[in-house]
């Protein structure tokens, strides 16, 4: 079959990272791998950029051999950066595993990439091989899929292909199996990306960096003068990063690894390494094995958060004072708390009344899950839609939970709140005793089918049904 792109596409090829790419890319190639066997694509996503009819091979030509993409761009770049990992700077990454290899406009306006992870060595690579074991990569497919059906910014996985090498590996067992993974993403600009260039004193780069930024990623904070634009550019991530951090601690999300290379400026979660999702909530859980201090577990993100920030207006001096970027991160408590409610909400299925009781209901009830140790995804699913739910959480597996007297007053408030989508609960989603989850032991027996016996079957009905929760509740 000869692919011919779709004349219809939603998304436009375009090459705006061409703008700026002197001062935060270097070219580079994808390595030859050894084979390639498809083992996940989104379908909707490939239509959206051209492919509404393809093979395999194709798909393959496109997403693990990297043959650049109709009018885009004509080779890869690795991005460069700079980063504070686990509280210290590190002068010495940038994209050691993956590239940027095209991009495209949204039939809305926003700007799209396609970035690879395990496509191989890059000037940045330094010891590492490149390369992506099959793992972390079913991790992260399914990662990005059950964030989006929770309402989080999230990248997304459009491809995945096995690569048919053995990697090496110290917290896998090894040799282990490789892949090569395409996300598609609003941006790949780090907080890391200002911090390298504000680490070389280039304040040219700086500049164009920030006006790119502005123009493709955050018009609406184009100001008269430079300064006003800065400040309004570092408001608006500061927004979308509280709001990231506020819809993670609403599913019960750990990202692990939230070094300020792993921040981007339109507040979007991605690079999946040890997350974890919460059994229950636990402001000490720690996703990462190497997190020996904690310093990333649960209870902390709102407040690695807001250091991040503050290391991202520390690139920002050139161009503004330091008191207006004080000010501006003041903001960060009221602007989180604000989202958290929302998200809170939403996952609730209850309407907002935009009042005081809303926030003081939200920390009641997250407080209450703390202390009675409840299954965190069991209560949003027993009690979505609130007064509507209540015959649903009787029948709950943890219906004792909400006999208490402790959860009397709870109930009592969550009552006086409206259904958003009373229609969600007639879905078959809804209709089961438990939910959809992604906890550590259903990733383990996911892998477990497909390490053992090469069964895909587990991987792709988990997807399934968190696409039946993604439409019953969006």
């Amino acid at each position: 079959m000869s692919h011919n792109f779709s004349k219809d596409t939603s998304y436009k090829a375009v090459e705006t990272i061409n703008e700026v790419k002197e001062w935060i890319s270097t070219t580079t190639t994808c390595a030859e791998f050894k084979g390639a066997t498809l083992r996940h694509y989104n379908v909707e996503l490939l239509k959206k950029i051209g492919f509404s009819d393809f093979s395999e091979k194709e798909l393959q030509k496109y997403f693990a051999e990297f043959e650049p993409l109709p009018e885009n761009l004509s080779e890869p770049l690795a991005l460069a950066y700079h980063g504070h990992q686990f509280g210290h700077y590190n002068p010495d990454i940038g994209d050691g595993r993956g590239f940027l290899y095209a991009q495209y406009l949204t039939d809305d306006g926003k700007l799209l990439d396609l970035g690879t992870k395990g496509s191989g060595q890059t000037a940045y690579s330094r010891t590492g091989d490149g390369r992506l074991t099959l793992k972390g990569g079913v991790r992260e497919v399914l990662a990005t899929e059950m964030l989006e059906a929770h309402g989080v910014n999230t990248s997304k996985s459009l491809t995945l292909f096995e690569t048919h090498e053995q990697l090496h590996r110290g917290d896998e067992p090894s040799p282990a199996r490789s892949a090569v993974l395409v996300r598609m993403s609003h941006s790949h600009i780090r907080f890391g990306t200002f911090q390298r260039l504000a680490y070389l004193e280039d304040k040219v780069g700086l500049e164009q960096l920030i006006e790119y930024c502005v123009r493709h990623y955050h018009h609406e904070t184009q100001r008269e003068s430079f300064e006003e634009t800065v400040l309004a550019f570092f408001r608006k991530v500061i927004s979308v990063t509280a709001d990231m951090i506020a819809s993670w601690m609403a599913c019960g999300f750990v990202h692990g690894v939230m070094n300020t290379d792993n921040m981007v400026i339109t507040g979007e979660s991605f690079d999946y390494g040890p997350y974890r999702f919460l059994p229950e909530s636990d402001p000490n859980f720690v996703a990462a094995y190497f997190d020996e201090g904690g310093r990333y577990r649960f209870g902390r993100q709102p407040e690695a958060g807001l250091w991040n920030l503050t290391q991202f207006a520390g690139c920002l001096l050139p161009f503004t004072d330091v008191s207006s970027l004080e000010s501006a991160l003041e903001e960060y408590v009221d602007v989180y708390r604000q989202a958290l409610e929302r998200h809170a909400f939403r996952r609730l299925g209850i309407a907002q009344t935009e009042t005081e009781a809303d926030g003081k209901f939200i920390q009641d009830f997250l407080g209450w899950m703390t202390q009675s140790k409840a299954d965190f995804e069991q209560v949003f699913f027993d009690w979505y839609g609130g007064a509507e739910s209540q015959n649903r959480a009787k029948n709950s597996p943890q219906s004792e939970l909400y006999e208490t007297s402790d959860f009397d007053l709870i109930r009592t408030r969550l009552f006086g709140y409206a259904s958003t989508n009373s229609d969600a609960l007639n879905t078959a989603y809804f209709q089961a005793k438990s939910p959809i989850t992604l906890l550590i032991d259903d990733v383990e027996k996911i892998w477990s089918s497909i390490d053992k016996d090469d069964d895909w079957s587990v991987f792709q009905q988990h997807i399934e049904w968190i696409r039946e929760y993604s439409r019953a509740t969006n």
